[in-house]
């Protein structure tokens, strides 16, 4: 009797592992293959979207999706220089991340005090484009996993490409060529330098903060970006 409950255990332990084998398998296949997509392809929308469709839905308002992909070549250069500015200094010359400001993080965040994570553009693609929204292990694990893949598929100019046409700048606002329309009525190769660093001031919390008519606080932030945008230089991806 223990000996066949013995062989029943191994053989469930067996599928088990067979299962979980080819479940890892198959997440990598997939996982590949989407980066790969993306490497050439436009992303035509993030789980984030969804996610937001379907709060919009369940609180009964209507259901507002802005999005517009552009090429990189659409894209202000004043945009691109304010996001590394305000969101990842060092995006150039890392290799999707920064070390020395997730130590800085997780100190401040020991200290109770109230900053901003140390997360890189490479990393809010990867979350962006192909993760949830969340804080927990296994989504910040997955995070890093994706990460490495862009960082070794994709150039760092199809990085901020994806990255300005994919992440939220308002309230049902994704990219920034929805963005420029939404907040100062132009597309997104007509930003100035104040427009796009309103537009970086606010990716924080684009829900709450205003790119246009701004508060102080924004406003403030807009200066300190565009004062750092000067230390940028040239893009050269």
């Amino acid at each position: 009797m223990a000996a066949t409950k013995n062989k029943s255990n191994q053989t469930f332990f067996q599928k088990l592992k067979t299962f979980l084998w080819k479940a890892f398998l198959w997440f990598l296949g997939i996982s590949f293959f989407f980066v790969l997509l993306y490497k050439w392809l436009p992303v035509p929308f993030t789980p984030l979207m969804v996610t937001r469709a379907i709060e919009q839905k369940f609180a009964g308002e209507e259901m507002t999706c802005s999005h517009t992909w552009v090429p990189i070549e659409e894209i202000s250069p004043n945009i691109q220089k304010a996001v590394m500015a305000s969101e990842d200094g060092t995006f150039l010359s890392h290799h999707g991340f920064d070390f020395s400001s997730m130590q800085k993080a997780i100190k401040n965040n020991e200290r109770g005090k109230k900053i901003k994570g140390g997360s890189t553009i490479s990393q809010q693609t990867a979350k962006n484009v192909f993760l949830w929204q969340g804080r927990n292990y296994i989504r910040k694990g997955l995070e890093a996993y994706f990460t490495v893949l862009i960082e070794i598929f994709w150039s760092k100019e199809r990085i901020m490409e994806v990255y300005l046409n994919s992440i939220e700048m308002g309230n049902g606002v994704y990219g920034v060529q929805a963005a420029g329309n939404y907040w100062y009525k132009t597309d997104a190769n007509n930003l100035t330098k104040i427009q796009a660093a309103g537009i970086a001031a606010i990716l924080p919390n684009p829900r709450k903060f205003k790119a246009s008519n701004s508060s102080s606080y924004i406003n403030k932030r807009k200066g300190k970006i565009m004062q750092n945008m000067r230390y940028i230089g040239e893009i050269k991806y």
